[in-house]
């Protein structure tokens, strides 16, 4: 069986130049359609994931060429864009920035997936001069095709027609613009500190939705960035995966935490979490108390947003340090950290009393950003991830180095691998879809029965 199915990658030739506000109108524009559309997201951020899923109705996606292998890229991209008529992958930050150089970056991502590119560009300050511009960005790397463009803040249909002139001279195709509209403005996530809850998203998307076909022509990006497909969709599941399954035979009972305050997840994590068990979901901002579990998974979020509603939610509080101070096997990052703690200080100074599992606190109170891939190496595993946040430990527990973790280019980082009986904890995101031998490892570090 063959088919026509279009897929592209946004990027830009630097931040703020609207790739989000961008990607979210097509996606939804394109659902409008009718259309089965599977949205990406080049690189660690698990933010603009949920903006995504909103706006396909579609859970989004992460790539991450530092995270993972190409080959695990390569699966997981063949794997869900087989299932929609569109695949739309949002870069990250300039076209051609990376973790080192390209490394990481979204054109390092589309050479490798074979993605035509279509640039966004913010014409703000901008006419005829985007032509070397454009040129610039197609003819600097051969490994990828950039192959139209999309401007930004355009003022009046004469100042688009200088940025269609410049795109003929440049050898691109222009498919549109969107017009200086501040209804369409997304607010700044303040690098990702939270999503506002004054900001109605919905609305926003729908607005992008009803604009953007007056202006782009959505017809002939799809025409122009269509590929052809044979044969049926695979399973996401590499051989790797299946031998999980069958060296498990006693599937565990896995409980994730997903309400407003831990919402950062990496949907290709909880995919490969089925390897080992049968995922179950709670709220421990709602749920009276935690299900029977074998395997507790605190991912990060906005613990900090939510303080006061956590720490009264005191039956759920307890039932998760009785669960650990038992030896129940629990790992949790960044905002599950938190939540395992003695308690967390708010921007205003006030302390709310947390599970307690951890001997630290922390504080969002004059806290910096920090910010990073991660490498931990533990016990001759190396496992890849991401830490974003402004939270701090303002006391913690003092225990030998359990991991030692580096940055991107090798550097020792103060991030910790924090351990307390069968609790596992630490500020890093980590991508463990392409290196299952990590839960593996957690599974054999507890008394989990785990016949062979």
């Amino acid at each position: 069986m063959t088919n026509t199915k279009s897929s592209f990658l946004i990027s830009a030739p630097s931040s703020n130049s609207g790739k989000t506000t961008l990607t979210l109108g097509l996606l939804r524009a394109l659902r409008d359609r009718g259309l089965a559309v599977q949205a990406f997201k080049c690189g660690p951020d698990y933010i603009d994931t949920i903006h995504h899923t909103t706006a396909s109705g579609r859970p989004g996606l992460n790539l991450d060429t530092f995270m993972a292998s190409d080959m695990h890229m390569r699966d997981v991209y063949a794997h869900y864009a087989s299932r929609a008529d569109v695949s739309v992958t949002e870069g990250v930050m300039g076209l051609f920035d990376g973790a080192d150089k390209m490394k990481g970056s979204s054109a390092e991502i589309a050479a490798l997936l074979d993605i035509p590119v279509v640039l966004v560009i913010n014409a703000r300050s901008m006419a005829y001069s985007a032509a070397p511009l454009i040129y610039g960005l197609k003819s600097f790397y051969p490994g990828i095709r950039v192959v139209g463009a999309i401007f930004n803040f355009v003022s009046t249909e004469s100042h688009y027609r200088f940025l269609q002139d410049a795109c003929v001279d440049a050898g691109v195709e222009a498919l549109g613009y969107l017009p200086k509209n501040e209804d369409l403005h997304i607010p700044s996530r303040h690098l990702g500190l939270h999503i506002s809850a004054e900001t109605d998203y919905e609305q926003i998307i729908q607005k992008l939705a009803a604009i953007i076909p007056r202006t782009v022509n959505l017809d002939r990006l799809v025409e122009l960035t269509a590929v052809h497909c044979s044969g049926e969709p695979g399973s996401v599941l590499n051989p790797q995966n299946q031998s999980y399954h069958k060296s498990n035979p006693r599937n565990l009972r896995i409980t994730v935490a997903k309400d407003e305050a831990f919402t950062f997840l990496y949907q290709q994590n909880i995919e490969c979490l089925r390897a080992f068990g049968e995922i179950q979901w709670f709220s421990p901002l709602h749920d009276g108390d935690l299900p029977e579990t074998d395997l507790l998974y605190l991912p990060g979020g906005y613990p900090e947003l939510f303080a006061k509603a956590l720490s009264e939610n005191r039956t759920m509080l307890e039932s998760i340090r009785n669960y650990c101070a038992n030896g129940g096997l629990a790992y949790a990052e960044c905002g599950g950290l938190m939540y395992l703690g003695r308690g967390i200080i708010d921007g205003e100074g006030s302390a709310f009393n947390m599970t307690g599992v951890l001997d630290l606190s922390t504080t969002i109170r004059h806290s910096k950003m920090t910010l990073g891939y991660r490498v931990m190496h533990w016990e001759g595993l190396e496992i890849k991830g991401h830490e974003f946040h402004y939270s701090s430990l303002k006391e913690q527990l003092i225990q030998a180095p359990l991991a030692p973790m580096t940055n991107a280019r090798g550097v020792p980082v103060d991030t910790q691998f924090f351990r307390v009986k069968n609790t596992f904890a630490t500020y890093a995101h980590f991508y463990w879809a392409d290196k299952l031998e990590f839960i593996q490892h957690l599974i054999n570090k507890t008394n989990i029965e785990n016949p062979q």
